[in-house]
């Protein structure tokens, strides 16, 4: 036990604060909660089910109480006719005329119940006797006119002196209310010995029972059936005017009672509901809501907030140790808690100020180092000055020497000029550095002589707002980046070409754009592109034949102290945007009033 548990704490080791924290509340929280819930739920569940049974068993037997109680009644209502002498008496006499049986019958009503009887549930009582002297209608028949109907069989072969039959009369008789017959039948024999034999059918109402048996709110699906037919239902199989349908097979039975009533085995059959585990939810959704929100909802915020308490502080922790500034260590600004993370952070910033006061004693006898190696610097620099390859002078002499062939002496004059700007500001090195605002008047130089060559091809547009003019920049660096669009981006183009160059600020950063409508680099030139300017050294320099940006580059690092940021965009046949940033304390500027007075929003940054 003790071996397996060292194993899983050196797994739990591996892992982060908030692994650690989902594994305590997955174990801890989510299965026991899902364990208990899933009982309550079982539960529930079992408890709605046998309420369920319950209500069935009480539903069934309401429907079987009101058919019985409906035939019931009928039989007692045939049970006074069959003890009727009168009426026994009046199917025995042989009338020799029509009109003999007629004044019987009419004296036979004035004493007897058959009209009576037709009440609530019955619509009709007919009486069939083996006399040929009865005249058929009203409530009398010969039995020979009933021996070929469907009732008539139906009794015969059930064998009983009472029996009852459900049956369809069709389109027989047009004039009927309901086309479906429920019929109780029996033989009137109660005087056996005395005369012929008779039969009584009584008809109940089949839409009175219908209504009476389905039309009470259940709930639930109810058909009452006789084997496959069905009887009575509450979801539409009851019309009066169609034929007994019969069950499927497919119907989703829940419940089913079956009984005996005069011989004939009835099923009453509840139907599933169609929704049932909604309707479960629906009544238990208090207390369903009620569990998910104090069992999920309020440890996944006491968990997710236990969790920023220690990640947000063991991040800041973290990166504090990442942190450096001007060669000494930063401390933590922000330390709260009295936990075990507050403690180290109060013991981390302890530690940082012992180390920055032993740095500052340690590497005071590296002041002298430090001023050769700054000595060693300038020289570098000046090795790079020599080494700017002007090889766009060259470009400007040939275009002067085209243009001269074809133009008179006024345009060579002015293109001559020009060229004289460019050239002193070439040779003149007593300083490295020039303020924007005269490395800008280079450029539009530079440019306007480039229209001479290119005409109508070439245009331009240079912003600099004011408040940026002062700035101080390496000589030709932005002209190198101009020429380089130019003569890149023009030469690889025949249509007409667009160069922008804009200078704003943004917030602590001066931010320098130059954009071409050119000939573009391929993808593979452009991240080669890229990595050279961030990672270009003296080495570069000496190296490569090519060093015009990266000597531009290698002097905007050195000026701003490696504070500068180069990133180059470019797309075949569209064109190159190229965005340098500098962090503007860098660039010794003496004279500055206000911002920039250009809407960052409509410039690429």
């Amino acid at each position: 036990m003790i071996r397996y548990r060292g194993k899983i704490e050196n797994i739990m080791n591996d892992f982060n604060i908030k692994k650690k924290l989902i594994i305590i509340y997955v174990f801890c929280m989510i299965l026991p909660l899902v364990l208990t819930d899933s009982i309550i739920l079982y539960i529930l569940y079992d408890a709605e089910k046998k309420e369920q049974i319950y209500e069935f068993e009480n539903m069934t037997d309401a429907v079987k109480f009101s058919l019985e109680y409906t035939f019931e009644e009928a039989v007692n209502g045939m049970n006074d006719i069959y003890v009727d002498g009168d009426i026994n008496d009046f199917l025995n006499e042989e009338y020799g005329s029509g009109y003999d049986f007629f004044s019987a019958s009419v004296e036979l009503f004035g004493k007897s119940t058959l009209d009576l009887l037709k009440g609530y549930n019955i619509s009709n009582v007919v009486i069939y006797a083996d006399n040929d002297t009865i005249v058929n209608g009203g409530h009398f028949y010969r039995l020979s006119d009933g021996e070929d109907t469907e009732w008539y069989r139906a009794y015969m072969e059930s064998g009983r002196s009472l029996a009852f039959s459900f049956y369809y009369i069709g389109e027989s008789d047009k004039s009927a209310s309901s086309m479906r017959r429920v019929s109780l039948v029996r033989h009137l024999d109660y005087f056996k010995k005395e005369g012929c034999e008779k039969i009584l059918r009584l008809d109940l109402d089949y839409n009175n029972i219908a209504r009476k048996l389905m039309l009470t709110n259940y709930g639930y699906g109810i058909y009452v059936c006789q084997g496959d037919r069905i009887l009575f239902s509450n979801e539409g199989h009851s019309s009066s005017h169609e034929d007994f349908h019969m069950l499927t097979g497919k119907e989703p039975v829940a419940y089913k009672k079956s009984f005996t009533m005069y011989g004939e085995e009835i099923d009453i059959l509840v139907m599933k509901p169609q929704s049932s585990v909604v309707r479960q939810l629906e009544k238990h959704m208090p207390l369903i809501i009620f569990l998910v929100v104090v069992n999920l909802f309020l440890p996944v915020v006491m968990v997710s907030t236990v969790n920023r308490s220690f990640t947000q502080r063991l991040w800041e922790l973290g990166a504090a140790f990442d942190q450096e500034q001007g060669g000494s260590l930063q401390g933590i600004e922000n330390v709260r808690g009295k936990d075990e993370i507050g403690i180290l952070m109060q013991n981390y910033n302890r530690m940082v100020k012992r180390m920055n006061d032993l740095i500052q004693r340690v590497y005071k006898d590296r002041l002298e180092r430090q001023e050769i190696d700054l000595a060693r610097q300038n020289a570098e620099l000046l090795a790079l000055h020599s080494q700017i390859n002007p090889h766009f002078l060259f470009n400007v002499l040939e275009s002067i020497r085209m243009r001269s062939v074809i133009q008179g002496e006024e345009v060579t004059a002015r293109m001559i000029e020009k060229l004289a700007i460019l050239e002193r500001q070439n040779i003149n090195w007593a300083s490295d550095n020039i303020k924007l605002a005269e490395e800008m008047s280079f450029v539009e130089a530079y440019l306007e002589l480039q229209q001479y060559r290119f005409g109508n091809r070439l245009h331009y547009e240079i912003d600099l707002p004011e408040a940026c003019a002062d700035y101080d920049i390496p000589k030709l660096t932005l002209t190198t980046f101009v020429e380089n669009s130019c003569v890149h981006g023009m030469e690889k183009k025949v249509s007409a070409c667009w160069i922008y160059v804009r200078v704003y600020l943004k917030g602590t950063l001066l931010c320098i754009e130059i954009e071409d409508t050119g000939g573009g680099m391929e993808e593979e030139a452009v991240a080669q592109m890229n990595e050279s300017m961030r990672t270009c050294t003296i080495e570069d320099i000496k190296e490569n034949a090519h060093i015009g940006i990266i000597n531009a580059c290698l002097r905007l690092k050195m000026i701003s102290k490696g504070n500068v940021d180069f990133y180059l965009e470019s797309e075949k046949g569209i064109g190159t945007f190229m965005t340098i940033r500098v962090e503007s304390e860098y660039l010794q500027v003496k004279e500055q009033e206000g911002q920039c007075d250009v809407d960052e929003s409509n410039v690429s940054g």
